[in-house]
């Protein structure tokens, strides 16, 4: 009797401790459409003895980039149950309207998936006071995925050209010789392509569309940049806005990071010059994003990605996401807390958060860079 006791004792402790969860989670999350990330302290198993608060208190404002917005969220909420003075508000608005934000001094850090432009550069030194500037912080990698909406295709290979011309209104029907050849066997429909972009000015963009100036010039006549330049298709606000049109829409494609190919959207493998074409995966997007070089100077470590990979197995379409931060001249009231938040987010226990979220750790070279250059920051 006294051990059935102790059971249901202990049930019931876990069941209030479940539901404890679940609130804090309702509470951390935020959706893609504007809304923020406003997370206190909640329980949880997970060690969080590797977090430094170093006094960090107040209220973190931050926006930009939808595509770490996952990875912002599985991050503020292990931060905040070790920082329990700090209150992180993240607003998934688009890298363009990020960086405007910053440059207008309304929040204390920025993401985006694309660094900083030189002008850029210039006007952020009226925000960041006594000779400091916003430099390029890289923090979040990962595939960008091509994903689709084919009924009876479980299984899709494109080359750069091919994706082009679909999203250039050229190739406008999933039985179109060229997707044919590259998928001999498949059973394609003779169904309407529903090309889906970007409606905000968005990294993702800018990266989806490096990709193709990079790899299929001739098919793809534009400079690129965050803004969507190619004539028709359709649009949606968001990496999770068009994550919910392929889904819904039958015949529909669209490019967004892997965290947002769930609930059974199929991504496509691309094809390289390697001899088998590569998946959209975490393992092959870091063998991708291992080869870029730091661009930036002094401490901007903006990254020059290769998009031509040669490498087995290497996944071409990826990005780099930067956190953008002053170098010098942060604000006293939130310059603890922005340390310590991306102290933890570049550290060895941050990153390896983010293969569980499916993003790519930065390399090794690289996010230790990231560690001393945010150490650096006053």
């Amino acid at each position: 009797m006294k051990l059935q006791r102790k059971n249901r004792l202990r049930a019931l402790s876990l069941g209030a401790v479940a539901v404890s969860g679940a609130l804090a989670l309702t509470a951390c999350g935020s959706d893609d459409t504007g809304k923020s990330t406003n997370s206190g302290s909640s329980a949880s198993a997970s060690s969080t003895s590797s977090i430094k608060c170093d006094n960090a208190k107040g209220q973190l404002q931050a926006s930009g980039s939808s595509a770490q917005k996952n990875a912002i969220d599985a991050w503020v909420k292990q931060y905040t149950q070790a920082c329990h003075d700090v209150q992180i508000n993240y607003n998934p608005t688009g890298s363009g309207a990020g960086v405007t934000a910053f440059l207008g001094g309304q929040t204390a850090f920025a993401g985006s998936d694309s660094a900083l432009k030189p002008e850029q550069t210039a006007e952020s030194k009226k925000v960041c006071t006594g000779g400091g500037q916003a430099i390029d912080l890289p923090m979040v990698g990962g595939p960008i995925a091509v994903g689709y909406n084919v009924p009876g295709v479980d299984s899709l290979v494109l080359d750069p050209a091919t994706i082009a011309k679909i999203f250039n209104g050229k190739i406008t029907m999933w039985n179109d010789a060229a997707i044919s050849k590259l998928n001999p066997g498949a059973k394609l429909p003779a169904l309407k392509i529903q090309a889906f972009h970007r409606s905000d000015e968005s990294g993702t963009t800018d990266n989806f569309t490096k990709y193709l100036i990079a790899s299929a010039k001739s098919d793809w006549p534009y400079s690129g940049g965050k803004a969507w330049q190619a004539k028709g298709g359709q649009s949606a606000q968001g990496s999770a806005g068009l994550a919910q049109q392929v889904k819904q829409t039958s015949g529909a494609i669209s490019y967004f990071e892997l965290s947002y190919a769930a609930d059974g959207i199929k991504t496509v493998d691309l094809k390289t010059g390697a001899s088998t074409p590569a998946k959209a995966t975490v393992e092959n997007a870091t063998k991708a994003i291992a080869s870029a070089k730091v661009a930036g100077t002094g401490k901007d470590l903006a990254l020059k990605l290769n998009y031509q990979p040669t490498e087995a197995g290497a996944y071409p379409l990826t990005l780099v996401t930067y956190e953008i931060a002053c170098d010098k001249g942060n604000k006293a009231d939130t310059l603890a807390a922005v340390k310590s938040f991306l102290s933890y987010t570049a550290s060895e226990d941050g990153q390896n958060q983010l293969a569980e979220a499916k993003y790519a750790p930065i390399p090794a070279e690289i996010i230790s860079k990231v560690r001393e250059t945010i150490s650096s920051l006053s």
